[in-house]
């Protein structure tokens, strides 16, 4: 029999439109199909723990209904690929290619040990649109603007989505976890309950969530994404963020169906993550430290009851506190809740943009390390392409905004679903007739804000005067 092949799958979790499984398919050999959970590189948090256990069921029973098999294996995968490759006599090993510092560091490390023994390691484009270091600036260099990189990425053809292999050759038996003593999934408390009503991980997940903007949602998209109480964005993120399905297939069928200004903008968002990727490929330190060093200076505020209040939605800024319990009840949050959210902890409070991306970390089925860090550090002002550290969101005004009517601030925070929608985003203002009227008691049935967003804004507005005079200072 001729010498097998390992396909290692990672943030790819998908068959069509999967370059490593198209290559291993085509060398005619046994393919043998891995999964490693490899906890220190991967550090997940909770609720992406509960996604990549269902993102893995569900390739499993595709594979299974091929004929193969996918093989589950827990620990380092700079060890377990090399020892599976030389257990089963593997002349090649597949994998996609991901821009974080320690896959590219445990890449290497599979290379350094394969090579030498004549097994060819191949690290293919599975995650994203391009490869990471693929659009250059007219200077061959890396891009820090997302513009001049849109415009580089959509000069460059696309990629045609590959079909799914049909891997039905025998591969090697070996020893295989059992998902289920992985324990991805939360024991007690069972927190996932709004994560099971709103989620179907998989690839036939991300195919159906699709097919239902592009038929459902996607007309009138460049206005309706920024309105939180109205379904109107894809919610692909997560299926994106575990490769169920490719950017080029998102691509190719929004530009099948749908042309004009919804079309662009949703692509806008597609080559945001790009960007993101871009980025981190470029700068292995973004999840840790600022692009702009004279951030590093920055005086954070050291306040662990405002951010557990954040945390919890319990800040008493209506958008704020509906943000935070979307994201722990659904796993997810509207990206225009995202930034207003951010802004009022970083420059509101003044609490430092690495917790909050920590907390997202932990919280969001679509943590993805480059487009977590990329954004914070937008939003921080600290960042590539940043947002200006004095742009500071009014959350009160967004809210008005984009939810006038109060729906989105309704349905996650019910404490406040009798006000007067005039009220919904600054119950303060409300008299205390009408306070009663909805059954509402400032700091007792809903918190009084922890925060004066007129003095939070000042004093975010200082420390960054202090910030810019200090790098004059240090000038030559």
């Amino acid at each position: 029999m001729d010498a097998p092949v390992i396909l290692w799958f990672r943030d790819d979790l998908r068959l069509a439109d999967h370059a490593a499984s198209h290559a291993a398919h085509a060398t005619g050999r046994p393919v043998l199909p891995v999964y490693v959970l490899d906890d220190k590189a991967q550090d997940l948090g909770g609720a992406a723990r509960w996604w990549l256990h269902h993102s893995l069921a569900s390739l499993a029973n595709r594979l299974s209904s091929q004929g193969s098999r996918l093989t589950l294996r827990r620990g380092a995968a700079s060890e377990i690929i090399p020892a599976l490759a030389e257990a089963i006599g593997a002349a090649e090993v597949f994998t996609g290619g991901l821009a974080a510092p320690t896959a590219r560091a445990t890449d290497r490390a599979i290379a350094d040990h394969l090579t030498p023994r004549g097994v060819r390691f191949h690290r293919m484009r599975t995650t994203t649109l391009f490869r990471p270091d693929q659009a250059k600036t007219k200077a061959g260099g890396s891009f820090s603007v997302y513009t001049p990189f849109a415009r580089a990425c959509l000069a460059l053809p696309p990629p045609d989505p590959l079909p799914a292999p049909a891997l039905s050759v025998p591969s090697p038996i070996v020893p295989s976890d059992r998902l289920e003593d992985w324990r991805l999934l939360p024991s007690r408390p069972d927190w996932a309950a709004g994560l099971r009503e709103a989620w179907t991980p998989g690839e036939a997940g991300a195919r159906q969530r699709l097919d239902r903007f592009l038929t459902d949602s996607i007309a009138g998209y460049a206005v309706n994404r920024h309105v939180p109480g109205i379904d109107r964005t894809s919610m692909l993120s997560p299926h994106l963020r575990f490769g169920e399905i490719s950017p080029a297939q998102v691509l190719h069928a929004v530009r099948a169906r749908v042309t004009g200004e919804d079309a662009n903008k949703f692509i806008n968002e597609v080559l945001w993550r790009e960007f993101s990727h871009h980025l981190l490929w470029h700068h292995p330190t973004l999840p840790d430290a600022p692009l702009r060093p004279e951030f590093a200076a920055m005086p954070w505020r050291d306040d662990r009851a405002a951010l557990k209040a954040w945390q919890r939605g319990q800040t008493g800024i209506p958008i704020v506190d509906a943000g935070m319990r979307q994201l722990w009840r659904t796993g997810w949050m509207h990206n225009r809740v995202r930034m207003i959210v951010a802004s009022f902890l970083v420059k509101h409070l003044l609490i430092d943009w690495r917790l909050g991306q920590a907390w997202f970390w932990d919280t969001l089925v679509d943590a993805d390390l480059a487009n977590n860090a990329a954004s914070w550090q937008w939003v921080a002002g600290c960042g590539a392409d940043a947002a200006p550290f004095f742009r500071i969101f009014n959350p009160v005004l967004q809210g008005q905004k984009f939810d006038p009517d109060g729906a989105y601030v309704h349905r996650f925070v019910p404490e406040l679903a009798r006000l007067n929608p005039r009220y919904t985003h600054a119950p303060w203002d409300a008299s205390p007739a009408v306070l009663s009227e909805a059954g509402i008691v400032l700091g007792r049935t809903y918190p009084a804000p922890i925060a004066d967003l007129a003095g939070g804004r000042a004093r975010a507005l200082a420390a960054f005067a202090g910030l810019r005079r200090d790098a004059a200072g240090q000038l030559p």
